[in-house]
């Protein structure tokens, strides 16, 4: 892909619509900003029929979807992606991570290797789902939809 063509296919920005998002702790604040500035940094999002610029994800009190306003030069479209084919792996990627954290503390490296590949491997599976539940909508690559699972699972951490 041409230099151009990533610029014209990479997000530039991510805005969250604070008010249909909970309020949140200091941390999980903090944990967003790191998922939007991660997304951000290195990025390849290219909706179809137009160059997306903008995305502005909002979590309301429905938890059970996502809405993607996403913007661009002549392009603007509201995708609403149904967030309950990933409440398993959501829910087991905040117990393997607890496991992970608590791991750091009490466990030999090899128990912790062994919880970091789990940990790796369930966040690859939910970016595949993510990846199959925008096709037709937005093409990513892997790592931009890991980047973006980061982001969904910051906006669902309750701490």
């Amino acid at each position: 892909m041409a230099a151009d063509d990533r610029n014209q296919h990479r997000l530039q920005s991510v805005e969250l619509d604070e008010e249909s998002l909970a309020a949140v702790s200091r941390d999980q604040e903090q944990e967003r900003q790191i998922a939007i500035f991660d997304l951000l940094e290195e990025n390849s999002f290219a909706p179809e029929g137009g160059r997306g610029r903008a995305l502005r994800p909002q979590d309301g009190a429905d938890r059970d979807r996502l809405v993607l306003d996403v913007k661009g030069p002549g392009y603007e479209r509201r995708h609403i992606l149904s967030l309950s084919p990933f409440r398993g792996v959501i829910k087991d990627y905040f117990m393997i991570c607890e496991s992970y954290y608590q791991a750091i503390r009490n466990s030999t490296p090899a128990q912790i290797e062994a919880l970091d590949m789990g940990r790796r491997g369930l966040h690859n599976e939910a970016s595949e789902l993510l990846q199959a539940r925008l096709k037709g909508k937005v093409e990513t690559d892997l790592d931009t939809a890991r980047r973006l699972f980061t982001l969904i699972c910051a906006l669902h951490w309750r701490g």
